[in-house]
């Protein structure tokens, strides 16, 4: 923890009432200076990286005029996602977290460089568009372990359900103003405009990372290895807890994220014009519920939630496939939105609260496979069911099959849904050393 994360809040401190209760909580905010840097640094990196999300797809498409090729970007994403994900937990690990955030987002903004340059050729190649594809695959899996494992240094314990949430808030802006401000400038500025704005942003983002506190490996750190990274897999098989959270975000990405098959929905539906609509309507939901996280600070069983929303999320999935009413689809996907974020915030207070420091990048590596790795198997399966057996059935059925797995897993995984942060032995630990070195003598 750094000097300037605080001492535990006195019990005697009434909790917020009325609509402050609902606003999210800020104290991770007001009381980390670094919290505040990482978390600006990271909303203009994630709104630049959005021009490109865009961009890029769109240059495959004006070179090619090929589906297969723009599905191909996804294709050489997947080897470096897996590879680099979990070497970079390992990584991160061993190395200064800080260093290996700034030299990962110096390297994503050279490839904004070199996608820039290439746009503004007469001729531009196509190769070099797979080659960029892949690289910012790796380093992004390369950076995002030691992004989350830094947050439970620079912020007090008992605030990390909060970090956690103005976190998911940050992302969900990003998800929601990216890519309508991406489209905007990609049809009216032009691709190498979009290029030129993300690489703006990775120079911003740079100065602000720069000047956050050195996040030296732990003393317990062991150097990257298969064997590190068998020891973290070691871990969190031994942590059912740790297990559930992996294995419902995994089968939720699996199962109920039925955004490939949207615009087949859409026009099946005969409202074309509704798929705009349906794709804001997910990270819709989770926006509102990241402006009234507020409440999710003062829940301690973080693993029911977990279930518990990741069920209504399976329903509500389920709900959209089965409804007829376009209407009714758009609120249906909304609200699995929301459950999604409530699941994702309890997911990432129950990590940042009990993993140790010395295993937390290795973790965090396997928590970014739990969620980009599933989506690009969710494509196949919801592409597939729906060409066997139809779109709405594709969306109803993924929806009541991942709700009935989140039971099943309950059951399996009683740890899941007793934990509590207050008595979980993990957690305690952690807070006791928090406390421990926040009381150490600077």
């Amino acid at each position: 923890m750094t000097d300037d994360a605080p001492a535990p809040r006195e019990p005697a401190d009434a909790p917020p009432s009325g609509l402050r209760a609902l606003l999210p909580d800020l104290a991770p905010w007001r009381a980390s200076r670094d919290f505040r840097r990482l978390w600006v640094s990271g909303l203009i990196s994630n709104f630049g990286s959005f021009l490109t999300f865009v961009a890029l797809p769109v240059q495959m498409k004006e070179l090619t005029g090929s589906a297969a090729a723009v599905g191909a970007l996804g294709a050489v994403e997947v080897v470096p996602l897996v590879v680099c994900g979990l070497y970079g937990g390992a990584l991160a690990d061993a190395l200064d977290k800080r260093r290996l955030i700034v030299w990962t987002e110096v390297g994503q903004g050279l490839l904004s460089a070199a996608l820039l340059a290439g746009a503004l050729l007469p001729h531009p190649a196509v190769w070099p568009l797979y080659v960029v594809a892949a690289l910012s695959s790796a380093l992004t899996s390369v950076q995002r372990p030691a992004l989350d494992s830094l947050w439970p240094r620079i912020v007090a314990h008992e605030h990390l359900p909060a970090a956690t949430a103005l976190n998911s808030l940050r992302w969900t802006v990003g998800g929601v103003a990216g890519p309508a401000a991406a489209g905007v400038v990609v049809a009216y500025a032009g691709l190498a405009s979009a290029y030129a704005a993300d690489l703006a942003t990775f120079a911003v983002s740079v100065v602000l990372v720069v000047r956050i506190a050195a996040q030296p490996a732990a003393h317990e750190a062991v150097k990257p290895s298969l064997r590190a990274i068998a020891e973290g897999a070691r871990y969190a098989w031994g942590r059912k807890e740790l297990l559930g959270t992996y294995v419902v975000d995994l089968a939720a990405m699996f199962l109920a994220m039925p955004l490939a098959v949207l615009p087949f929905l859409a026009d099946e539906l005969g409202a074309p014009w509704s798929l705009g609509l349906m794709y804001a309507s997910v990270p819709l939901g989770s926006l509102l519920v990241s402006l009234t996280s507020g409440w999710t600070s003062r829940v301690h069983r973080h693993g029911r939630m977990v279930v518990l929303a990741a069920l209504l999320w399976g329903l509500a999935v389920g709900a959209a496939g089965a409804v007829g009413n376009v209407w009714l689809v758009l609120l249906f996907l909304t609200v699995a939105g929301g459950c999604d974020m409530v699941s994702g915030i309890f997911r990432g207070a129950l990590w940042n609260q009990t993993i140790p420091d010395e295993l937390r990048g290795r973790l965090a590596g396997i928590e970014l496979l739990s969620y980009s790795v599933g989506p690009q198997l969710g494509q196949v399966r919801s592409g597939g069911v729906a060409a066997w057996w139809g779109v709405r059935a594709s969306v109803w059925s993924g929806g009541l099959l991942y709700a009935g797995a989140v039971g099943l897993l309950a059951l399996c995984l009683p740890g899941l849904m007793t934990y509590d942060v207050r008595t979980n032995a993990h957690a305690a630990r952690l807070r006791e050393q928090c406390a421990a070195t926040a009381r150490a003598p600077a």
